[in-house]
């Protein structure tokens, strides 16, 4: 049953500011916790603010709330790391008004934007909560004072007080006997002897002594200088032995006021608090002379709220034995939170909780006890260092990274790409695309694309490949304290694309034109006729054009340059142009050579009468060429007249293939001169003919030489999909989709799993499992990791072995050797703590049509057929990954 009321509160306004912020409606909310009394302030409203509490005594005066105040008083401010603020009072704080169904006290909230609270707007807040019954002792151990309350009711005569008094009693019988009348007084027991103070002492050394109706009240601090620290159950204890009393001439009354609350007895795990403490028998300071606890109780809550025994069984363990109760709060518990913190720079993550846990117990002799324990929790520092993941896929020439994983209150303020810092809005607007990936624990990574091509990425030839470099840093903030870290990553990159310049050149009656066309590596270096430089600008004295526009070149020598060389033929000249690229530091990187054979231009007539008289000289270049075998593209003209150097072709401008073009008034008549007999060996001898009729005006071009170039294929690259499903049952025909993940399972339950290859309609491809196995998180690197396949084969060490299970062809299955189908029994996990679990599959495709050996596709329990290509790393399209959604399981029914 839960104490918790909440409380509709008389809100006041006292006017010290010239303005008064909007709150909302819930920035302030008060309830009754317990025996205590709650403000609580939500973060949102009082980030940025200086926040201070007052408490007002029945005559209106003002007591600011400091620590020591706190203390002594009754009242405790917290902070948690969101910057949510909370107010706790004692119902028998100092000035708690107490009646017999209620306490009340008035608060004032002042807010400020300045720490000096010279502005400040104060909210005045009149409490109310009722009183539940006492018990004869009621003890509270908040977080930053212990508080005893004990009845004062004069005992009946039948309650002997010689045969029920205390060892402390007893030491503080004499003092009490030769102290002062008519005043309260209280008897400190110190391991070095007694110290007896007056009540106005004892306040003035900052104790908390108040006395109503019905209780002696008795608070200090945990640090309080006649406290000392006790062991009981091997659990520390602050512990405050004293004694009460009030001296009339007639009587003494005497009082137990000893109170011992625990300071430590925790214990942290990877994945879990463990919170100890020692049985009420074994707390000597509490028995006060009772030799056994004849009966006791306990509860259990968080955040001051009681749970119920089915939300303690479903998310805690509470264990009890002879000495210790020990509660065990898994990290990550709804009732907690987690927190960032930046440690030296270092990223860190905390969790923290509030727990309390409330004993009631009657003894042999002074009836019953309740002991309320507060307690914040709060996890040491973990380092959790960001991960970076490159998921480059080079083929894409992009840059694909993700770095994570983080809390949601952390925040990507800049990045820096290559030497420029960017917000992530800005870096966007530039198309760099950063984006927040979610994951299914609430938890986020972020991922950055750069293309290859950006200029902040660096570049490095190492032929066949180009290197890609990217050089980022990832800047972060931690909210709301706005404490930053950065993680940095360099990422590389291979890729076989390297594009060379290539040229094309061609010759007219003037120049010699060669257009060189820039590859992918070239863009820094200079074109060079010789030892020449060539500029954007004509060299006046040299007599050549330039012009480059960042992807052609465009150069044209005149033949009468000096730039020149000249070849002297028989029949011919061959006129040459040797040019070269070079870097920036001079190294000549690509050379090319543009030759043009010029021939007499008697050797060629164009006649008016269309009649085309042709000598060619073709052994001044090829030695040996037999001339017969020369034909036009008519195979049927032959020469006419054949010497030893020559052959002459005459033949009419629309015979033997003789093509023809108009360029303006101009019309082109052409053919070419070719050998029917040549070798693989020699050189190709093509001699194109061209005759131009413009104002009975004719033209000469002569032939050029190449080589024979064979044909070639490129190769083609794709990707495969892989998808991994759930299947309701083995009928493998109802699957899970994503909307009812995470799927709960029982230990008896069995997981049927399915995995296949998808768009793909090679029946030769097969799909294999290389390894599957199980983690507790979305990550398949997480550890701890729980095989469930090993070697494409049943994991041997496990008892409950995976079955694999045959697929047929069916209506959905048309081909069967892209699925695979296994079922997990879920008793494999029946050692790890209940909770979440992801299943993950490496798989790899083999091809029965290559039989070239393989080791991931010979393997025991693959049949003899080999994988597609060779073994790769992960990144390779016929090695994969495939991953789960979420699966709950839970210990039975």
């Amino acid at each position: 049953m839960s104490f918790l009321t909440r409380l509709t509160i008389l809100l006041a306004l006292i006017s010290r500011a010239l303005a008064q912020p909007t709150l909302a409606a819930d920035s302030m909310v008060v309830d009754c916790v317990e025996s205590l009394a709650r403000i609580s302030l939500n973060a949102s409203n009082f980030l940025g603010k200086y926040v201070r509490f007052s408490a007002l005594d029945q005559s209106g005066t003002v007591f600011e709330v400091t620590p020591t105040f706190a203390a002594q008083c009754g009242y405790t401010i917290t902070r948690d790391f969101w910057g949510n603020i909370e107010f706790r009072a004692s119902s028998l704080s100092c000035f708690s008004q107490i009646d017999d169904t209620s306490f009340s006290m008035n608060v004032t909230i002042d807010i400020s934007l300045t720490p000096d609270m010279v502005s400040a707007v104060t909210y005045r807040k009149k409490i109310m909560c009722p009183i539940y019954p006492w018990n004869a002792r009621e003890i509270i151990c908040e977080t930053n004072y212990m508080e005893v309350s004990v009845k004062r009711s004069i005992p009946l005569a039948s309650e002997s007080y010689v045969q029920d008094q205390p060892e402390d009693w007893a030491a503080a019988f004499p003092d009490a006997v030769a102290g002062n009348g008519s005043v309260w007084q209280i008897i400190f027991h110190l391991p070095s002897g007694r110290k007896a103070m007056l009540l106005s002492a004892a306040q003035d050394a900052g104790y908390g002594i108040r006395t109503t109706d019905s209780r002696i009240v008795l608070r200090a601090a945990y640090n309080a200088s006649e406290a000392s620290t006790g062991s009981f159950g091997g659990v520390d204890f602050s512990v405050l032995r004293s004694t009460s009393y009030f001296k009339q001439r007639w009587m003494i009354f005497m009082v137990d006021t000893a109170v011992a609350c625990p300071v430590d007895g925790l214990k942290y795990t990877d994945d879990a608090i463990l919170w100890s403490l020692p049985r009420q028998s074994l707390i000597r300071p509490l028995m006060a002379g009772a030799n056994d606890v004849q009966m006791s109780s306990g509860a259990f809550g968080i955040n001051l709220q009681k749970l119920s025994a089915g939300d303690v069984r479903n998310n805690y363990v509470i264990q009890n034995d002879s000495r210790a109760t020990t509660i065990q709060i898994p990290l990550g518990a709804p009732s907690g939170y987690y927190k960032s913190h930046v440690i030296n720079g270092e990223y860190s993550i905390t969790y923290s909780v509030n727990i309390f846990l409330q004993n009631e117990w009657t003894d042999d002799k002074w009836g019953q006890t309740r002991q309320t324990i507060i307690k914040d929790i709060t996890t040491p520092f973990k380092p959790y260092p960001p991960i970076v993941i490159n998921e480059t896929i080079p083929a894409t020439r992009m840059f694909s990274v993700t770095v994570g994983v983080f809390l949601q209150d952390v925040n990507l303020v800049f990045i820096t790409i290559g030497s420029m810092k960017l917000t992530p809005a800005e870096a966007n607007a530039r198309g760099y695309l950063i984006s927040k990936l979610q994951h299914p624990d609430g938890r986020f990574s972020y991922r950055v694309n750069v293309p290859f091509d950006d200029p902040n990425v660096d570049k490095k030839v190492s032929w066949p490949f180009t290197i890609y470099t990217l050089n980022l840093t990832f800047g972060f903030s931690v909210i709301p304290q706005n404490h930053s870290f950065s993680v940095p990553a360099v990422i590389v990159a291979s890729l076989q694309d390297i594009v060379l310049p290539s040229a094309t050149g061609y010759c007219d009656d003037l120049d010699l034109h060669l257009v060189i066309k820039r590859g992918n590596i070239d863009q820094d270096w200079t074109p060079y006729v010789g030892n020449v430089r060539l500029t954007n600008q004509s060299d006046q004295t040299r007599g050549y054009l330039l012009f480059d526009n960042g992807t052609h070149i465009d150069i044209a020598v005149p033949l009468a340059s000096s730039l020149v060389v000249f070849e002297d033929g028989v029949g011919a000249i061959a006129v040459t142009i040797p040019v070269s690229l070079k870097d920036p530091v001079g190294n000549t990187r690509s050379n090319f050579s543009m030759s043009c054979s010029y021939i007499s231009r008697e050797k060629i007539d164009c006649q008016p009468n269309g009649t085309i008289v042709i000598t060619t000289t073709p052994k001044a270049v090829l030695q040996g060429l037999d001339l017969s075998q020369l034909v036009l593209r008519d195979q049927r003209c032959r020469p006419t007249e054949i010497t030893d150097l020559s052959a002459t072709f005459v033949f009419n401008a629309n015979t033997c293939g003789t093509t023809s073009r108009f360029v303006g008034n101009t019309i082109i008549y052409e053919n070419n001169i070719f050998h029917l007999q040549m070798s693989p060996t020699e050189a190709k001898y093509n001699l194109s003919i061209s005759c131009n009729y413009r104002v009975n005006d004719s033209l000469v071009v002569a032939f050029t030489s190449e080589d024979v170039v064979l044909p070639t294929a490129e190769e083609g690259f794709g990707s495969l999909a892989l998808v991994m499903r759930l299947s309701k049952d083995l009928s493998y025909s109802d699957f899970y989709n994503e909307q009812e993940y995470p799927v709960v399972k029982y230990l008896q339950d069995p997981l049927y799993f399915e995995v296949e290859l998808q768009h793909t309609q090679d029946p030769q491809l097969e799909l294999f499992l290389d390894n599957c196995w199980a983690t507790p998180s979305s990550d398949r690197r997480s550890t701890p990791q729980w095989n469930i396949v090993v070697n494409s084969c049943e994991n041997a060490a496990d008892d409950y072995e995976t079955i694999f299970h045959p697929v047929t062809v069916d209506s959905r299955v048309r081909f069967p050797g892209h699925l695979k189908r296994f079922e997990v029994k879920m008793f494999t996990f029946r050692q790890i703590p209940k909770g979440t679990i992801y299943f993950h599959c490496s798989v790899v495709i083999c091809s029965s049509a290559r039989l070239s050996a393989d080791q991931l596709c010979s393997r025991r329990c693959i049949p003899e057929k080999q994988r597609l290509g060779r073994s790769v790393d992960d990144r390779s399209d016929v090695h994969g990954y495939v991953s789960s959604g979420s699966v709950q399981f839970m210990t039975d029914h």
